[in-house]
């Protein structure tokens, strides 16, 4: 797991790199996710921002803590972050692809044969 997009805020960055990793499965629901210090440590980052990415998860019912134990996934979080993931793609990103492909002269079918050559 390693920071991407330096023109986002660091903690911004922290939380893509466990929602990315929950969302390929190297987290699964109920799996204990690094300490503070440790991500912070792994990330070169402050263990306040970490903590601070964290606590966003938190707010979202993503993760849970375990005082004395550590954080958790929570149950059903890699189906809600999945199905909040695929929302955005398709509100927010898709248009704008599709946009491009006009303007490209690229069809879908196009791309399709791309992956499956």
């Amino acid at each position: 797991m390693t920071l991407r997009n330096q023109d986002k805020p660091v903690y911004v960055r922290i939380r893509e790199v466990i929602l990315d990793a929950i969302l390929v499965g190297h987290y699964g629901d109920g799996d204990p996710l690094p300490s503070v210090r440790a991500l912070a440590a792994e990330q070169g980052a402050n263990p306040l921002t970490v903590a601070k990415a964290y606590q966003g998860f938190q707010d979202d019912g993503l993760v849970v803590v375990k005082r004395g134990v550590g954080m958790f996934v929570a149950s059903g979080a890699r189906a809600k972050l999945k199905s909040r993931e695929r929302d955005r793609f398709i509100k927010d990103e898709w248009p704008e692809i599709r946009a491009r492909m006009k303007r490209l002269g690229i069809s879908p079918a196009e791309l399709l044969d791309r992956e499956q050559a």
